[in-house]
């Protein structure tokens, strides 16, 4: 078995968990079993409870587990099927090595970070090793080279390294080489002072990934392996892609980079046959048709923050052979300037999942310009509770229906929490979180779309569809066409006569592969193609 540490210096958000999941896309299709995993130096538990304009998104898994976005790029990127084992924070390390010592586990040793908390993220990466059966196991550190809390993680992984032995173990760092406009020209300084900090520690990189905008010439790439001790040919060039993230593949292929880890790792392996990626490439930089949606939030200023929907839209262009631009609409603004200012044009709207009362009546005015207008609509989580607000207060008369998240005097409660929920005080991982089944309505669009009867979804809710209400949405023309298999819980709706209206309380998005494009954003992007088609 085979080990893959990624490590980050200089700046944080240079794409190491982009790199690691790229390098696991190229090992995989070299016909070797992949798994990764993600380590975060935070404090927290987990990301569930953290704000999403510091953390950005919050990625759902199968098992329940709220995780970081990275391993989105894991599973979109990869086959690999993740679980809470996948991702690891020092608070998880801590709770656990505290448990252990008020259990007496210790002995009555003195409980230190070394090698209590160290030893405690070596049995995780040796689970996760011994639980996947995998050929190659990649395991992100979190955070950058330096950081005082990162450091367990990164004495843990220098210990761990030198168990397991040389030709069984690969450090790679990702870095920046950052290019100084007045100056014109790239500076090696930074990179060259991430790698001795970490070379302080113990760890010297077999391979540099170097994140740059312009590119390494040779005399830099000679400099760099001078300066930082690596082999010239493990100066990897990573420049910001023009297109896609689903470039960065390609582009490490270019550099040789599975080729310098399968050597390092003396792993005989084919090559990368990557033709079916060109193809998914080919279709996002030259698509055969173009279409405008947008997507209407309250996190829109930070990307990441709806990264997962994103993707998946895209992954919904590909599909269809269509280019997809997105306009990140600011829910408030629609609130300021009226739902024809902001939306008027676009091919479709697309309203994601969030917490809060701020802008939810921009995204009512979005889902009640959308029903109206026959503008194609998906809502997701949240934009499902929005589509059914809406349609209380527009078409049921229900002028003071809501959601009893927003308003609990609210008259006409046509989301309340769910029963399970009630009595619930403590905030991280107790929403209805992880796959359930979903029984899906035979001839309904939902099921036209799945193509099933039966589906399961990842879920990350509190609040659901208040089941009173049903008989008088469903005599109105509101179809539920997917609920739980007891019949209690709503979880997809949709309009008989409209073009393409549906929401669901799931979240498809973490389902969704560029080469897999999830059933409901591959009809959302069919639909919208279709209305600006068909227009006079």
């Amino acid at each position: 078995m085979k080990f893959i540490f990624v490590t980050g210096g200089v700046i944080s958000s240079l794409g190491k968990g982009l790199t690691a999941a790229a390098l696991g896309t190229l090992l995989e299709n070299r016909g070797l079993k992949v798994a990764l995993q993600k380590f975060d130096p935070y404090l927290n538990v987990d990301p569930g409870t953290m704000n999403p304009f510091q953390h950005g998104e919050v990625y759902v898994l199968d098992d329940g587990a709220e995780t970081d976005l990275d391993l989105g790029h894991y599973e979109r990127f990869t086959s690999t099927k993740l679980s809470r084992l996948n991702n690891l924070t020092s608070g998880q390390v801590y709770q656990t090595v505290l448990n252990n010592e008020r259990e007496g586990h210790y002995l009555g040793k003195t409980v230190q970070v070394i090698p209590h908390v160290t030893g405690e993220i070596q049995k995780r990466i040796q689970f996760v090793a011994e639980h996947t059966r995998c050929d190659v196991l990649i395991t992100e550190i979190g955070g950058t080279t330096g950081d005082i809390e990162g450091l367990p993680f990164l004495e843990a992984i220098r210990e761990f390294g030198l168990d397991v032995g040389p030709g069984n173990v690969l450090f790679l760092h990702v870095t920046l080489v950052p290019f100084i406009k007045a100056a014109g020209e790239l500076k090696t300084k930074p990179t060259q002072q991430s790698v001795a900090k970490l070379r302080e520690i113990g760890i010297a990189p077999h391979i540099l990934v170097c994140r740059c905008e312009q590119p390494l010439n040779k005399e830099l790439r000679q400099k760099i392996s001078m300066f930082c001790n690596v082999p010239y040919e493990a100066v990897i060039e990573e420049m910001d892609v023009e297109h896609s993230i689903y470039e960065v593949p390609l582009m490490l292929q270019r550099e040789r980079l599975d080729d310098l880890v399968c050597e390092r790792l003396r792993l005989n392996v084919p090559r990368a046959d990557m033709s079916h990626w060109q193809d998914i490439l080919r279709k996002l930089v030259a698509p055969q048709h173009r279409v405008r949606i947008g997507v209407v939030g309250k996190y829109i200023e930070l990307q990441d923050a709806y990264k997962s929907v994103y993707e998946a839209v895209s992954h919904g262009g590909i599909a269809n052979d269509c280019g997809v631009t997105i306009e990140k609409i600011d829910a408030e603004d629609i609130e300021k300037q009226g739902p024809k200012a902001v939306l008027d044009g676009l091919g479709g709207i697309l309203v994601p999942g969030g917490f809060g009362e701020r802008g939810i009546e921009g995204k009512i005015l979005a889902a009640q310009y959308a029903r109206e207008h026959r503008v194609p609509y998906l809502g997701l989580c949240l934009g499902m509770q929005i589509a059914t607000i809406e349609f209380a207060r527009h078409v049921l008369g229900l002028a003071d229906a809501h959601s009893t998240e927003f308003n609990r005097a609210t008259p006409d409660p046509v989301i309340c929490l769910l029963e399970e929920q009630q009595h619930i005080r403590r905030l991280g991982g107790t929403m209805r979180l992880g796959s359930q089944p979903c029984q899906l309505v035979m001839g309904t669009l939902a099921n036209h779309l799945y193509g099933a009867f039966l589906i399961h979804e990842r879920h990350r809710h509190r609040y659901e569809f208040n089941g009173a209400y049903r008989a008088r949405f469903e005599q109105a023309g509101f179809v539920i066409s997917g609920t739980s298999p007891d019949g209690e819980l709503v979880e997809i709706i949709e309009l008989k006569d409209h073009p393409f209206f549906i929401a669901c309380q799931f979240h498809p998005e973490f389902q969704s592969k560029p080469d897999k494009p999830h059933p409901l954003f591959k009809g959302f992007i069919a639909a919208c193609h279709n209305r600006i088609h068909q227009r006079p």
